[in-house]
């Protein structure tokens, strides 16, 4: 983490202040809405009309707009998708697919840099158990007001998981076979959904986050700023804060979640592998591997 602009400093100083003595019985619950943007004329190719893209969407409404609530203290919180009811025709077809991918419940403990995260896949739950990486932050002095309170902006490089369904897009499939000259003849269309995904390396991410709640916790696996943080833009996937409640009267427990079997997120991405290559098999797909890398 770089040093701290002279404004930011300043600010903290005054924070560290007026800290409650009573820290260690600190906890505020944040509200967050995410949303994820899809862009239909690269994966239809531009022959969908405005009205199948709208359709298609409201299906895929429940996956691509959520909101979450973060729970935390000074060293712990956890992270959970508020619960609704959805509505009928929606998460169908490849939003349904693309659920797999998405994560239960979540726990974050920055003092002993450890992160629980509770998933379903295909039927099966787990318990992914590994340690809390963080973000190498740059942080300036830009600042912008979220609700009542003054945020800073910080941003950096973020690897992306193989399996983040949130920055899978379609292959280009004329830029491969430039690269590759011993792939132009291979030309033919597969069914195979598998071979029409691909997933950047890295993403640029930027976070607005408050020294007005010295806590260096936020939603989803983003901590590490010296404030909570309240917005995540992260590729196509926005991450805003609606509501704060600080020391509420009725204090939740912040437990781990402890359903299914225990693996790291390396074991748990070996056996998506897996999975993903009997569905290759299954469509009739011809290459193998994982998911493509652009």
């Amino acid at each position: 983490m770089k040093s701290l602009p002279l404004k930011l400093g300043l600010v903290l100083i005054a924070i560290l202040f007026t800290v409650n003595s009573n820290a260690q019985d600190f906890q505020g619950v944040a509200y967050y809405q995410s949303k994820t943007t899809v862009d239909l004329d690269n994966w239809g190719r531009g022959q969908m009309s405005e009205q199948q893209k709208k359709m298609i969407m409201e299906r895929m409404k429940s996956m691509l707009e959520k909101t979450f609530v973060l729970t935390f203290n000074k060293f712990e919180s956890t992270y959970k998708e508020e619960e609704r009811l959805e509505a009928p025709g929606q998460g169908r077809g490849f939003g349904s697919f693309m659920s797999s991918f998405t994560g239960g419940a979540q726990y974050k403990n920055v003092k002993d840099q450890q992160i629980l995260q509770e998933q379903e896949f295909f039927g099966k739950q787990f318990l992914i158990n590994d340690e809390l990486k963080s973000l190498e932050w740059k942080m300036g002095s830009e600042t912008k007001q979220i609700g009542q309170y003054t945020c800073f902006k910080a941003t950096a490089i973020k690897k992306v998981d193989e399996f983040d369904w949130r920055s899978m897009r379609r292959r280009d499939r004329d830029k491969d076979e430039k690269k590759d000259a011993d792939k132009a003849s291979d030309s033919t269309k597969t069914t195979d959904p598998m071979d029409e995904i691909e997933v950047p390396k890295e993403i640029e991410v930027v976070a607005w986050y408050t020294p007005q709640i010295p806590v260096n916790q936020g939603p989803g696996e983003y901590w590490g700023l010296p404030g909570l943080i309240l917005e995540v833009s992260a590729d196509r996937t926005t991450i805003l804060c609606s509501k704060i409640v600080l020391n509420p009267e009725i204090k939740e427990a912040i437990d781990k979640p402890s359903k299914g079997k225990e693996v790291t997120k390396q074991e748990y991405n070996d056996i998506m592998k897996k999975k993903v290559e009997e569905m290759r098999e299954m469509y009739g797909g011809r290459r193998r591997g994982n998911f493509r890398r652009n």
